[in-house]
């Protein structure tokens, strides 16, 4: 009895699964290409955090961290290109670094995280710190 139950129970689920028509199923939300960039984006971001949280404690080289970091950032600044395609705004021009640099600003090398930079900051761009010790 309980196997005719369990044989009647599987049969009834393959018929309900063969007999479900692709029109009998909701159609999925068509997401737009802003949406699509927009989560993009976000998942950029969180490999950055993830990346620099993997550096902090030891997983990765330096090497491989500026690599990778560079790989990320540069997909970034195409996928925020794109958004702001997609808003219909003009590409903004990367400002230029002024010339002249303050007298305090003198740091390729955070004191607080150890992140090198090839020209001197006046704040980490990883930690957000100041750079003069």
């Amino acid at each position: 009895m309980l196997l005719a139950a369990a044989v009647l129970l599987t049969l009834g689920a393959i018929a309900f699964t063969l007999l479900v028509r692709n029109r009998d199923l909701p159609q999925p939300e068509a997401k737009t290409g802003y949406e699509h960039l927009e989560e993009r984006k976000a998942r950029i971001y969180e490999g950055l955090r993830d990346l620099q949280f993997e550096f902090r404690v030891g997983k990765l080289s330096d090497g491989d961290y500026q690599r990778t970091k560079l790989t990320l950032q540069t997909e970034l600044v195409g996928v925020m290109a794109q958004l702001d395609a997609a808003k219909g705004a003009a590409p903004q021009p990367a400002a230029k670094p002024p010339s002249i640099l303050p007298a305090t600003v003198s740091a390729t090398v955070c004191p607080h995280c150890n992140a090198k930079f090839p020209t001197p900051l006046k704040f980490c761009g990883e930690c957000g710190k100041a750079m003069t010790a």
